[in-house]
């Protein structure tokens, strides 16, 4: 087992970044303390391919939408279909209102639906609605989640320790940017996740000025973190006593856990949800749905790019290859293979680690064997830097994972053979790192 050559990469970021800001189209391309990305030139099913013609198996799954792998031809077909008849059509299509109502249909919460196309459009879409329906402005969201990069949503998404996030009963509110007005926070409450009394207390104090609490169903930007047993349906319960809107923000878990999201995988329904990433194929869409109330609160959909015809074409494809309940047997499946031999490699050479799946979604900690209840908590006990030092190794032997954050994507296209690859690449860094550490 050979270490890749990238110099081809290396050398063409260096070159991007004479054009690009950094050398890359978003924060997102290249890690922390990374010195050069790959840069690709194809996907094609569970595999990327470098400029250098080096083949990945790949986890990363365009951070979230690759769940029918890359280029997956069902998709494939319907977009080319549908650019023989036009891209962008600017009207309501006989496919758009297909998407609609099928998205009625399989997503619990949805008696009305509406689009955007991103999820950090979609979630301020999410806000202004509910503070249209309740008359409030405040909104709660939670330590260590990501709704999107607009200056209100953008805060408290990461922090370097515990200490930064401030004293657990009243948060601190951390901006990541500069330029970002921080009057945006004045209306965001920050909270611990995964604590039902505290935001009990909060929100019977301040019940008269929150329109909304926000969270991912299972915190997938860091970590991931499962709710504990009974933490959203005891949210569900909270948030209709203090009349206050709840809203899933689905972009990860939508379509990834089960065809209706994560809320139809726990069977707990929120007022609103949102949903990106996976439910076009690799093409940008996103939909907000809910209650017909307050979907129709007067928030109008504005944006030239709405609902655009190839992105529609691409999700109702995608939908079509997800119907089938085999599918999602198989994920579980791929996923069990992938914990059960990641925990045996980590009992055979003594390093601790957590590692599950839901659905098409695994969970990767080092530092701990069970699992972490919050943002603190994680950041308290997982072994980041073990985490990102794995990731980096791998991709030197062919296998991409998400640099920090320990979400791996599986897809349809994902084989026994790429799981079987990927463990005894895994094998080779345990082995390695336990080595230099002896020494």
């Amino acid at each position: 087992m050979e270490k890749l050559n990238t110099e081809g990469s290396k050398a063409l970021f260096a070159k991007t970044k004479m054009y690009l800001v950094e050398g890359v189209a978003s924060s997102f391309h290249k890690a922390a303390g990374e010195e050069y990305p790959l840069c690709l030139e194809r996907g094609k099913g569970s595999k990327v391919y470098d400029v250098d013609g080096n083949e990945y198996i790949d986890y990363i799954g365009g951070f979230g939408p690759m769940l029918l792998g890359y280029s997956p031809e069902a998709v494939n077909r319907a977009v080319v279909a549908q650019v023989e008849r036009g891209s962008q059509l600017s009207a309501t299509t006989v496919s758009l209102c297909q998407l609609a109502k099928k998205l009625t249909e399989i997503i619990p919460c949805a008696e009305r639906v509406s689009f955007q196309n991103s999820g950090t459009e979609a979630n301020m879409h999410a806000f202004r609605l509910a503070r249209a329906y309740t008359g409030k402005k405040k909104i709660i969201k939670f330590e260590g989640q990501y709704h999107g990069w607009a200056d209100e949503e953008k805060i408290s998404i990461d922090a370097a320790n515990v200490k930064e996030l401030g004293e657990r009963q009243a948060p601190a509110r951390l901006f990541t940017t500069r330029g970002q007005r921080r009057e945006t926070a004045d209306d965001i409450i920050v909270l611990p996740w995964n604590d039902l009394e505290l935001l009990e207390r909060v929100m019977e104090q301040q019940a008269g000025e929150i329109a909304a609490v926000i969270t991912e169903p299972i915190m997938c930007d860091s970590g991931p973190i499962l709710p504990k047993p009974e933490y959203l349906a005891g949210l569900r319960d909270l948030t209709s006593r203090c009349r206050v809107v709840l809203i899933f923000d689905e972009v990860i878990t939508g379509f990834r856990v089960a065809l209706g999201g994560a809320q139809q995988y726990y069977g707990v329904t929120p007022d609103l949800a949102v949903f990106a990433k996976a439910i076009a194929g690799g093409y940008p869409l996103a939909a907000i749905a809910g209650k017909r109330e307050i979907m129709e609160a007067g928030v109008p959909a504005a944006g030239t790019f709405n609902a655009n015809a190839i992105a529609v074409a691409a999700s109702l494809a995608t939908i079509g290859v997800l119907e089938d309940e085999q599918v999602y047997r198989r994920l579980e499946q791929l996923g069990g293979l992938f914990v059960q031999g990641m925990r045996m490699l980590g009992e055979t050479y003594g390093i601790p680690l957590f590692c599950q799946a839901v659905g098409s979604i695994c969970i990767l900690m080092f530092g701990l064997k069970n699992g972490v209840d919050d943002f603190r908590h994680y950041l308290a006990a997982a072994d980041i830097d073990y985490y990102d030092l794995f990731v980096r190794e791998a991709r030197q032997y062919g296998v991409r994972f998400t640099a920090r954050r320990g979400r791996i994507y599986l897809s349809t296209e994902h084989s026994e053979a790429d799981i079987s690859r990927t463990l005894q690449v895994a094998e080779r860094i345990f082995a390695e790192t336990k080595n230099r550490k002896a020494k």
